[in-house]
């Protein structure tokens, strides 16, 4: 009986050196991303304490006692960070900011890399944006910074791991170190970013959020936001969280609305960046003297949701109000993420509704509708519904918590897909032009250009030449097609079958087919299938519509070849 051989001394070095690069790589990214996202979380914590500390500028609108008082310092901190903000504009020589929806992309192309002095740049701008009390987001940035190193490394590494690899590495280490949540990490970076999954890449990618959760919590300590949530009646709350779901995903859709559209309108004003800038900084600075709890993160404000210490009417005012600010400060040039905002707006959602139901009678235990709030809005906004889910089970550490979370956020994404998109970063992308959801293979379709399968291997023909001399140029190079050309100029095909039964005085002109199908010399593989899928001849021409000049020929041959190579390519990447 024989048996299977063992594998090979070689082999097993290799397996080694492969375990050993990627355990290198994922606990080399974990202590990175550890200490650059608690670095900037709690530089911008700092900064915030420190700004809200201020009452130099405060003033009184009466003389009498009890009259509110308001404060400058929203004003002056936004145009100190509108300021810095341009400085690092012309330092990193950035004409947009760079976020996740670029790491999306990067993911999905083989040969794209992400600009690095873009994405330091962004995340600086994000920093300053955030500190300064400008209404966004941390996380996103520091996604992006993760996936902006991971691209670095494999730059200057060269091709041993892939690029999925070292932008998974980066995403899982920001997300489990901002969140202490290493499960929700591993997940976040294959569901929102990769897209897929893979043995050899979900490996150093758990080893790196697993050390980005464990040396954060080691050295920074354990930041559970949400840790100690008092238990719930998961029985009473389940149909609460299911009804409300829906409702969630109408707010997700319409603040992604806000966010998109925003951006639209101001880039219709004519101002320069510059002016934009500051105007939002004006008008952000306004609002926040009067409406401080919409400023910056907002951690504090959620905190106070989820104790259930806001009334209804600030409730609904500061959903509002965020989601407007929001929608304007990343529209005028500030520049941060849209994940924490969705989670203000979440839990302020949430609570609204718990206020409501107790208005009404129906008490619910703990505060689970703001958990479940923050959850889907979340969720929907970055497409990424189990990840979601996943990182209100880690920062609650509360199982019933998670469950009745995963019923608001089933539904919220279903309803927010069907009225704006699967995420945000999506629409995002596919208003550049880039559809994600057809996959990798189709994006780098789009990305190979016809004119690299162009041959020169045709027969030409003038308008000067009989039927006879084209007839015999066609026969003895083998084909049955031939191109009419006045100098490089396209005039049309010829096809030795149309020849043949045409009388030998005929001209040229006249026997071609000048409405022969052809490509476009600036037209992509994917475009080139399109129209070869209607195509019945020998060669297709491709022509320089600029000049109507012939650049040379493909084959079905040659376009189904290099289509199918791709295919198998990209499956390969993916499964290894």
């Amino acid at each position: 009986m024989s048996q299977r051989p063992l594998a090979s001394g070689q082999a097993v070095t290799e397996l080694i050196q492969m375990l050993v690069y990627l355990i290198i790589t994922g606990v080399g990214f974990g202590l990175l991303m550890a200490f650059v996202t608690n670095g900037f979380v709690i530089g911008v914590g700092k900064i915030t304490q420190m700004r809200e500390a201020l009452t130099w500028f405060q003033f009184s609108l009466g003389d009498s006692v009890g009259d509110s008082m308001l404060s400058l310092t929203p004003l002056l901190a936004m145009l100190v960070a509108a300021v810095l903000i341009i400085i690092i504009r012309r330092v990193f020589s950035i004409s947009r900011w760079h976020g996740p929806g670029d790491s999306i992309y990067a993911a999905h192309r083989t040969d794209n890399e992400l600009d690095v002095k873009a994405g330091f740049g962004s995340t600086l701008a994000a920093f300053v944006s955030a500190s300064g009390g400008a209404s966004v987001g941390q996380y996103g940035p520091l996604v992006h910074f993760g996936a902006t190193i991971g691209s670095f490394a494999r730059q200057i590494t060269g091709g041993r791991l892939t690029t999925d690899i070292f932008i998974g590495c980066g995403v899982a280490s920001a997300i489990a170190a901002g969140f202490n949540a290493p499960v929700a990490g591993v997940v976040f970076a294959h569901e929102a970013i990769l897209r897929h999954f893979s043995v050899r890449t979900v490996t150093p990618i758990a080893i790196a959020s697993i050390t980005s959760a464990g040396m954060s919590k080691w050295i920074f300590g354990d930041s559970r936001a949400f840790a100690g949530v008092p238990d719930i009646n998961l029985v009473e709350v389940l149909p609460i969280a299911l009804i409300a779901g829906p409702i969630f995903g109408i707010i997700a859709a319409l603040y992604m609305m806000g966010l998109r559209h925003g951006i639209r309108l101001v880039g219709k004003t004519g101002l320069t960046p510059s002016q934009l800038l500051f105007l939002g900084a004006i008008l952000t600075g306004l609002v926040g003297m009067v409406l401080p709890q919409i400023l910056g993160l907002g951690t504090g404000v959620v905190l106070d949701m989820l104790n259930m210490e806001l009334g209804l009417a600030m409730l609904l005012t500061i959903l509002v109000a965020k989601a407007v600010m929001t929608a304007l400060c990343l529209s005028m040039g500030f520049f941060g993420g849209i994940f924490s905002p969705a989670l203000f707006i979440g839990a302020a959602a949430g609570a609204s509704i718990q206020k409501l139901l107790a208005g009404m009678g129906i008490m619910v235990s703990g505060p689970v509708m703001v958990v479940c709030g923050m959850a889907a809005v979340a969720s929907a906004v970055i497409g990424a519904p189990v990840s979601g889910v996943l990182i209100m089970l880690e920062m609650t550490m509360n199982y019933d918590y998670a469950l009745a979370a995963m019923l608001s956020v089933v539904t919220a994404a279903l309803v927010s897909h069907h009225i704006y998109s699967h995420s945000f970063f999506d629409k995002q992308l596919l208003d550049r032009g880039i559809d994600i959801s057809q996959g990798r293979g189709h994006l780098e379709m789009m990305e190979i250009p016809v004119r690299d399968l162009v041959s020169d291997d045709f027969v030409t023909a003038h308008q000067s030449d009989s039927k006879s001399d084209v007839v015999e140029r066609m026969i003895a190079n083998a084909v049955s097609e031939s191109y009419l050309l006045d100098e490089k100029r396209f005039i049309g095909k010829l096809t030795l079958h149309e020849l043949l039964q045409q009388p030998d005085d005929i001209s040229l002109t006249a026997a071609a087919d000048t409405a022969a199908i052809s490509i476009k010399h600036d037209a992509s593989l994917m475009q080139a299938i399109e129209i070869a899928s209607t195509f019945v001849g020998e060669s297709i021409p491709v022509i320089d519509r600029d000049k109507e000049e012939l650049l040379g020929v493909v084959t079905e041959g040659d376009i189904f070849g290099l289509y199918l190579s791709t295919q198998n390519r990209i499956t390969d990447l993916e499964r290894s």
